[in-house]
């Protein structure tokens, strides 16, 4: 299961109305790369069969199998402020992350 903070789902629904698919939804990846071995990608891309589905706060959200086994338990939140802006995942799995918080390692 993977949660949206009510931010990251404030943030996700303006992008998706600014966006005007009401067919996509968010899609979660985790592939090889990035400094501490493996790096999240984010983008807007229609459900394939095979993909877990989640619906936090009314916001579609996919997610491949394999990348799906990193991803649990994972928190997606959004940051606008000064010195942080942007989404952020906090995932209980990871036993390292890089300082820019965009890759991890198991």
């Amino acid at each position: 299961m993977i949660t949206l903070t009510e931010r990251a789902a404030a943030k996700l629904r303006e992008l998706f109305e600014r966006e005007g698919s009401s067919t996509a939804a968010l899609r979660l990846r985790v592939t090889a790369g990035g400094c501490s071995g493996l790096r999240y990608e984010l983008a807007f891309d229609d459900a394939r069969d095979a993909d877990q589905h989640f619906e936090p706060h009314g916001v579609p959200v996919v997610a491949d199998p394999k990348s799906a086994l990193h991803l649990a338990g994972c928190i997606l939140d959004y940051a606008d402020g000064l010195n942080e802006s942007g989404f952020r995942i906090e995932n209980p799995n990871a036993a390292t992350t890089c300082g820019c918080g965009e890759s991890f390692g198991v």
